[in-house]
């Protein structure tokens, strides 16, 4: 779906009509449009004529386009396919092609640092008709999700979240104290940087805020997630793009740096 956006994007600077470009692979308009929506394939010969009559000259974007039509991957996210809904797997794959993330969660504990009783809580209270075996695959799938950043080849992760999602029980004591050890030990493994925001922070509106940004092999191909109650939406265009990292970089600025979050969590998992 992304590589199809691409495409579309670049063909509309052109001033170019999807039939013509239709054409120039000798194709039906039919097919231009599933090419754009991401619903059929496109092979790297296509992908290079188009982006030649696109007048399209950024060889890094080209190599990164072509690299995505020719891209086999089957990830683990595979197996939830039928079991969970799309978006889950798609959150998976974008977290795994990342070249970083960046998260900023302010009402609980980022996803990607969760433990399974913490998430396994989640999970319960936001779906109380949710038949158990239902919440052991979210929860399962949450947990593979962490493959991102402890993997072999681990993408480098940056985490913003509130002081007050570190203190909300969603759960038991025990689960808050063993989510805060979590959490240390992702920071001590090289695994997560995490800021925190301390609730006497002056001048900070953010807490409606919940949002992923994920770098892509070229700027053009960064991808920023929106999380809300109906859903995860996702941005790949350049002025929203921008005004996300905007964002963050404010609420990285209303956080403490690493080490004084460090220093505070593991003060507050003393306290519990």
């Amino acid at each position: 779906m992304r590589l199809g956006a691409e495409l579309r994007k670049l063909r509309e600077a052109t001033g170019m009509r999807a039939r013509e470009a239709a054409d120039l692979l000798e194709a039906d308009a039919v097919q231009m449009s599933q090419i754009e929506s991401g619903t059929v394939g496109v092979s790297a010969k296509r992908v290079r004529r188009l982006a030649a009559n696109y007048a399209c000259t950024d060889v890094a974007l080209i190599g990164s386009l072509v690299a995505m039509a020719t891209d086999r991957t089957r990830g683990w996210w595979e197996e939830y396919r039928g079991v969970l809904p799309q978006v889950n797997l798609d959150v998976a794959e974008t977290e795994h092609h990342a070249t970083y993330l960046r998260d900023v969660v302010i009402t609980r504990v980022p996803g990607l640092l969760q433990t399974s009783d913490y998430a396994r809580a989640v999970f319960a209270y936001m779906n109380p008709g949710l038949p158990q075996d239902a919440v052991d695959v979210k929860v399962e799938y949450r947990m593979r999700r962490r493959t991102a950043i402890e993997g072999d080849k681990p993408t480098p992760y940056e985490a913003v979240v509130h002081e007050m999602a570190l203190r909300l029980r969603v759960s038991s004591r025990e689960s808050s104290r063993a989510q805060l050890r979590q959490i240390l030990d992702l920071i001590e493994q090289g695994a997560a940087t995490v800021r925190v925001i301390p609730t006497d922070q002056d001048g900070f509106a953010g807490s409606g805020a919940s949002m992923m940004y994920a770098g892509g092999s070229v700027p053009q191909l960064d991808t920023g997630l929106r999380d809300s109650p109906t859903g995860v939406a996702f941005i790949d265009d350049a002025p929203r793009l921008d005004q996300l990292r905007s964002l963050i970089r404010r609420v990285e600025g209303a956080s403490l740096d690493p080490v004084a979050s460090r220093d505070f969590i593991h003060r507050l998992a003393k306290e519990l």
